[in-house]
Parts: structure tokens; sequence; C-alpha cells
């Protein structure tokens, strides 16, 4: 079943209903959705469980079997009763007989702790340090019916999917480190890209709402369905194509389940809403770490205890946190690029390090490989740090491509004008393509959320996946003919020589006319870009003031 208009009006009434009753703080209220949904799926879940273990005649004890310690007398269904069956904990339950205060009291200090203790022993606890924080009774009460009405039960993984994310689109505002949500379409491109495959390890350092795991999930899955299991589903006014995964053999969707995706987030709260992400889409057992990964390190014995690969990813993908610092002191040595205090300089070098090594170090092959949204000052800053950064990229690392994606792509949370780059580890770098798109198939204004026909990520996917012919395409070109494509090569020599520049714009062939007549909106993009790398030294320099006077 698809995600309906009927389901996403019911979304909106949430929201709005939360928002009305003095609720709003869209993070918080997709995080209380989140529990809410896991809540009322768990009893589902068990019910499957229990018909599973009978017809493989294992033995089963239910979630909701025996007695549970009551921690609020006052929720006891009689006086001086102390405890009460486990049973009481079903959403047919309490979320149908409970109203007013009573339902706010029951489930703010038994169901909460219920569940949570549940989560501890578990592979994860996705309830731990969850509260209630809507005990408004009415606004309670009327927002458990219509998550009732949603009947999630009765939805396949996809549409629960789909449901959710429409939640998490709700967030509009960036984090205290710069994170904020990316378009799902953006996510998409870069995991077509990128292409990961069954067998491999998928990596998200910063995984927000784990928007970049579930592409790749969904991208496998199509990769392994036959034609008849294949179907477009209309999703933010347009078309995606995806794949049940009926090819999949049991070994396979079990590896999916347990052995592919890893993430982690600095911010509990990003961490239960990507766990619920992942869990509606039917991956419950993916662990995300609450964890800043450039302030703490992970030595061999974690990682086995973890459960993590110790020889590094396959694959990551990201869109690590623009413009954050973090204190000097608390940066750990591995991810250090000079004085640098910056999140996306650190973030960087951190996924550099995080890819598997390849088979052979000189040509890279079988070197992992990385799809990363920057803001455009990391090309070409000319910092100490931005430039060693760059060097190390292009000589320990094969570049491919870096992708110019429009100013505007990441409002209604930032202007930052950004770019993707894409490179294996292992070897060096001939030559980059860089693609540069005007349209993203998204009107380009204050909300960024209208289609529109204009669109130029499928020609630069396709331009991606025929690099090499068009690397010789280019060296084969009439320099001083027009050059009239979206995809343009530099060859290492060029890149060193300019600074290890990765910037696009630096190496676009232009006519003189289209060079008196640049977009102005591209150099406005070059202008804020230039801002943030001034304000980055200024506060640099503040901060080394600040140590001499101490």
């Amino acid at each position: 079943m698809p995600f309906t208009a009927e389901m996403r009006r019911a979304i909106d009434q949430i929201r709005d209903y939360l928002f009305g009753g003095g609720y709003p703080d869209p993070v918080a209220n997709a995080e209380q959705l989140s529990f809410l949904f896991f809540f009322y799926l768990v009893e589902g879940i068990d019910k499957e469980n229990a018909m599973r273990t009978k017809v493989l005649k294992q033995p089963y004890e239910s979630l909701f079997a025996g007695e549970w310690t009551l921690k609020n007398p006052l929720n006891a269904p009689e006086k001086n009763i102390k405890s009460i069956s486990k049973d009481y904990f079903r959403w047919s339950v309490w979320a149908k007989g409970l109203s007013g205060e009573a339902l706010v009291r029951f489930v703010r200090d038994e169901v909460f702790a219920f569940f949570a203790e549940l989560g501890e022993k578990s592979a994860h606890n996705f309830m731990h340090g969850a509260r209630l924080s809507i005990d408004e009774p009415t606004v309670l009460a009327q927002v458990v019916n219509l998550v009732d009405g949603l009947h999630l039960d009765q939805s396949d993984s996809d549409t629960k999917g789909d449901l959710f994310e429409h939640v998490l689109r709700q967030i509009k505002q960036a984090g205290e480190l710069g994170q904020f949500r990316t378009p799902r379409h953006i996510i998409r491109a870069i995991v077509e890209m990128i292409d990961p495959k069954i067998g491999e390890t998928i990596y998200d350092p910063a995984a927000g709402t784990a928007g970049f795991l579930v592409a790749a999930y969904n991208h496998i899955r199509l990769a392994h369905s036959s034609p008849g299991a294949i179907h477009d589903d209309e999703l933010d006014g347009k078309l995606q194509r995806r794949g049940h995964g009926d090819k999949l053999s049991t070994a396979q969707v079990s590896a999916l389940s347990n052995a592919t995706f890893y993430g982690n987030d600095v911010d509990p709260k990003m961490v239960r809403l990507a766990t619920m992400n992942l869990t509606l889409r039917g991956l419950p057992n993916v662990r995300i770490l609450q964890r800043n990964v450039l302030t703490t390190s992970q030595d061999s014995e974690r990682k086995t205890e973890l459960g993590l690969p110790q020889e590094g990813y396959h694959v990551v993908l990201a869109n690590p946190p623009f413009s954050g610092r973090v204190d000097k002191d608390r940066i750990v040595d591995e991810v250090k690029v000079g004085t640098s205090t910056s999140t996306e300089l650190l973030f960087l070098k951190y996924m550099m390090d995080s890819l598997r090594a390849p088979a052979n170090p000189r040509t890279g092959a079988g070197g992992g490989r990385c799809g990363v949204i920057v803001p455009e000052g990391v090309l070409f800053g000319s910092t100490g740090a931005h430039k060693e950064l760059r060097r190390q990229l292009i000589e320990n690392c094969r570049v491919k491509t870096v992708l110019s994606l429009p100013g505007g792509v990441f409002q209604p949370y930032s202007g930052v004008k950004t770019s993707v780059l894409f490179f294996q580890k292992g070897g060096s770098t001939d030559h980059v393509l860089f693609l540069h798109a005007d349209n993203d198939g998204y009107k380009l204004d204050a909300n960024h959320d209208t289609p529109i026909e204009a669109d130029d990520l499928p020609l630069l996917l396709n331009a991606y996946r025929s690099r090499e012919e068009g690397w010789q395409q280019w060296q084969a070109r009439d320099p001083k003919a027009e050059w009239p494509h979206k995809a343009w090569f530099a060859s290492a020599e060029e890149i060193r020589a300019n600074d290890f520049n990765l910037s696009a714009g630096r190496y676009r062939p232009m006519s003189q006319t289209a060079v008196e007549h640049r977009d102005p909106r591209e150099l406005l993009d070059e202008l804020a870009a230039i801002e943030v790398e001034i304000a980055e030294e200024v506060e640099a320099l503040r901060v080394v003031l600040a140590e001499q006077a101490a």
C-alpha cells in the first residue's frame, strides 16, 4: 500500500494539533511521534515473532509476559496493588482504555520505563534517556488516537518509512553544529553514483535521521528486484523507482539486516529518529551510536565489542556538519588537520581514514569509496589546513568527481553553496571530472520544495557513469571551440598547479562572452563561500589571541 494523501493529511493533522497545543518544536515532536509509533508497532512484532516460532516449533516468551512493578502507585488499577500484568503495556490496552490525566501518568511513568527496560536487553537501546514531553492530557489523548488511526501495522515497510519521512520533513532548522536534513533527491543521486552493493559495509559518521543509509538500502533492493517487483511511487512531487528486493537470498537479507549499515550521530534525538527511520524500513537491528567521531576514538577491542568492521568501510556516505567548531583540546589526534577546528575539514579527514584500504595501494583497486557533501570553501580555501587536506585527497586517493550543486539546495536550513566530493582510497588522482548542476528538479526558493521540470541530475549521473569515455572526448576536443556541456575535466597536474583547488568553477571552459556574462548567482555563491572562510580565519585568530592573553 503506497503512502497516500490521506496518510499525509493525518500526519499534518498531528503536526498542527501539536503546534496548536503548545508544542512548536518539530524535532521534539518527531521524536515523540517515533516513540508512539514504536509503542504501536511492538504489539504486532511480538505477535509475528510468536507465530514464527510456533511454526518453527521453537520456544518463545512474549514481551508482555509476566508482572511489572509499578513505578507510580497512582497507576495501580486498585488500591494497594504494587504490580500489574505486562499485558497492560500492549497498545491495544492502554491506548484505547485510558484518557485524561490517567493516560499522561501511565505513559510517562510506566510505558516509557517498560520499553526502556526492554531496550536494555536489545542490541541498542532506542529508549535510553527518553521521556514523555507531551504532558497535556487532551493533546496526548488526541495524538494517541490519531496515531492509532494510521493503522501502521497494515502498511509495508516502504509506506511506513515514507510516512515517517513526511514527519521528518517538518524539521526545518539546523542543529548546533550546523547539521541539517539533507534533501532526499540529492541523497539518492549521490547513492546512485557511489552504487553500493550487497556484501559491502556502508557507513555514515554523521547519520542525522539516516537518510543516506535508507537510500543505500533502497538502492540495493532495487538492484535485486525482478521486473514485476519494481514500481514507481510519487514522493515530494516526483516519481521514485523502488524494488521489493525479491531476488535477495535469505543470507543476503540477513547481511543487510545485521552486517551492512553503520552510523553515528552526536545528538541523542537524531539517534532515536534514525533508529526509528531504519526500524520502519525493516532494519531494526542496525545500530546508530551516539558518538562524536571528532572527539572520541575506538580501538580494535572496542570495535569488536560493538560489532564494527576492523578493516574500515567499503562505502562512506555523509553530509557532515557545516560551519561548526570543536574545542581544539577535545579533537582526537587522528582527525587533526593542522590547527583547524572546523568540523567540515575534520570530518573529511576522518572519512578518508575510515575507508577500507585498497588491495593494491599503488593503483587503489579495491579501496573504499566515499560520497560526501562539503561547503564550497573546502574546495578552494587558502588556509594551510585546507590545502593540506586537498593535497592528501589528490596524492593519497583517487578523486573521481566533484559535483557542484545549485545554490539554495539546502534551503530553508542554509544558503551555503555546496558540492559533492566522490573519491576512492588509495592510489593517486590522475584527472577529475567536474559536474555543474544549475537545477535539481525543485524551485530554488526559500523552501526548496516545489517540483519543476528543469533537472540536471539525471544527465550528470550519466556523465559520471561514462566518465572515462568523457575523459577521452575531453582530451580530443578543440580547446578553442565552445564547450557547452555541464561536465568537464582537469588533470592532476593542473590541480596541483592551482594549490590543489577543487572548485568546479576554476577549471570550467568558457568563451569570452560567457566570462563577461557569468551568472550572478554563481558570483554570489563564490562570495558567500569566501565570506565563510574569512569568518573562520577571524575566529581562529581570535582563539589564538585569547590563548596568548591567558
